[in-house]
C-alpha cells in the first residue's frame, strides 16, 4: 500500500489529491494558516491583528520618512483592501500618525509613533521566534532550496495572472 502525504493525514482525508500540483498548493495554504496562527499568538494578546502588525513593521522599515498609505498596502504580507481601516485603528490606539505633507494633499503619510515603536521591540523577541517555525525541521540547504522554490512559484503565479482581475 502506497504511503498516504502528511497532507492527506492532517485533513483526514482518504482520497487522494487530483494531481501533485493541487497537493502543493494545499500544502502551501495549510502550511502558511499554521504560521499565521503562530504569528497571532503572538500579537493578539498585545490588541493587534497580524494585518496591523504587518503595517506596524513595515512604517519601522521606512523609517522617519514614512509611506503614503497605498504602498503600505503594497507591501504588506497579505492582500489588505481595508488599509485605511486598518491605519484608522492603529491611529486611533496611537502607534500611527497621519499627516498630508506632500505638495499632493491628496496623499497621505504615515509615520510608526514613539508609541509604535515601543510595541514592536516589546513583540520582537518572539516574532522572531514564532517566524522561525516556518523553517523549523529543515537544514539551512533545504531552507534555501525552500525560499528558491517558493520564489519560483510566486514569480510563476504573478505571471499567469496578469491581464486578469484578482
Amino acid at each position: 500500500m502506497p504511503k498516504t502525504s502528511g497532507l492527506l493525514d492532517e485533513l483526514q482525508q482518504t482520497r487522494p489529491f487530483r494531481s501533485p500540483a493541487v497537493e502543493a498548493s494545499l500544502g502551501i495554504l495549510r502550511t502558511s494558516a499554521l504560521i499565521r496562527r503562530a504569528l497571532a499568538k503572538v500579537v493578539e494578546p498585545s490588541g493587534l491583528t497580524p494585518a496591523q502588525y504587518n503595517v506596524l513593521r513595515i512604517l519601522r522599515g521606512a523609517g522617519a520618512a514614512g509611506l503614503p498609505t497605498l504602498m503600505i498596502r503594497d507591501r504588506m504580507v497579505e492582500e489588505a483592501p481595508g488599509i485605511t481601516r486598518l491605519v484608522d485603528k492603529l491611529l486611533t490606539a496611537g502607534y500611527v500618525r497621519r499627516s498630508r505633507t506632500t505638495p499632493d494633499r491628496r496623499q497621505v503619510i504615515c509615520f510608526i509613533t514613539t508609541s509604535g515603536l515601543a510595541l514592536l521591540r516589546k513583540l520582537d523577541t518572539d516574532i522572531t521566534t514564532a517566524d522561525e517555525i516556518g523553517a523549523t525541521g529543515l537544514t539551512m540547504a533545504e531552507q534555501r532550496s525552500l525560499i528558491r522554490l517558493l520564489d519560483k512559484v510566486r514569480t510563476a503565479v504573478r505571471s499567469s495572472s496578469k491581464g486578469h482581475a484578482p
